[in-house]
């Protein structure tokens, strides 16, 4: 049995991947930083172990790992905080906590878990980014700081632990009706505005990212390293077609 441990765990998008990969026959590790909400979460999903740990604290990732047992196959990089405020009004505490969790808490996590894959012959790394992280966002300036700065770390751990059979990759959601953006789609007006800007004419949920983590943690992603897949339904590559445009350019060419 393959084995998966995924941080952010307890609820919202990490509850939805571990859920998952618990259907498809992964022995499963819950880790989050709620010890209630953790424990509660194995509960309800079969073959799991919950492991309750603060992403940003080296000890305390250490300590689950030898919880769970063994090395897993896949370990997922969900966990994640936001502190919406601009730039101006953010305070040092609220910048520093969302890096320790979001950057520092990654690359704990990774550094560990790479070095009992090596030992175990490999295994994939998934780093959840975000689109904030590609393009900037309305009071989310230290979220998507550190979603872009997890990018390149993805790409950078590629490079290094490739050599010893570890892939890492990224996933970026996009307008995902769940998680941390549950009370913006709470409000139908918001609701069907954003859903009316993305290509596919649909929000995103947090089933479809699960599936592309999974996809890139298995046998047949083997040869993808270093990627960040966008799961967003196409927004990103809309803004230029969500512009104001009078129809009448349209219909005739123009030189400059």
């Amino acid at each position: 049995m393959k084995s998966i441990v995924v941080t952010g765990g307890g609820a919202g998008l990490g509850n939805t991947i571990a859920r998952e990969a618990s259907l498809r026959g992964y022995r499963v590790g819950i880790l989050d930083v709620d010890e209630e909400l953790t424990i509660e979460a194995s509960k309800s999903i079969e073959n799991s172990v919950p492991l309750p740990a603060s992403v940003s604290s080296f000890e305390e990732i250490s300590n689950a790992i030898e919880i769970f047992g063994e090395a897993p196959n896949i370990w997922v990089n969900n966990a994640g905080i936001v502190r919406f405020a601009p730039l101006l009004e953010l305070s040092v505490e609220d910048w520093k906590s969302v890096v320790d969790v979001n950057l520092t808490g990654t690359f704990i996590c990774s550094s560990l878990a790479a070095k009992v894959m090596i030992d175990n012959g490999g295994g994939s790394i998934v780093n959840i980014t975000s689109i904030n992280g590609i393009s900037a966002g309305t009071n989310s300036g230290a979220y998507g700081s550190t979603k872009s700065a997890i990018s390149l770390l993805t790409q950078q751990m590629s490079i290094e632990w490739g050599k010893y059979g570890v892939r890492v990759n990224a996933v970026a959601p996009g307008l995902i009706d769940g998680g941390m953006s549950t009370p913006i789609y709470a409000d139908p007006h918001f609701r069907k505005l954003r859903t009316e800007k993305v290509p596919v004419g649909r929000l995103g949920s947090e089933q479809d990212v699960a599936d592309a983590v999974l996809f890139l943690s298995s046998d047949e992603a083997s040869y993808i390293t270093g990627h960040e897949l966008v799961v967003d339904g196409g927004i990103i590559n809309s803004i230029i077609a969500n512009l104001p445009r009078p129809s009448s350019v349209d219909s005739v060419g123009i030189d400059e």
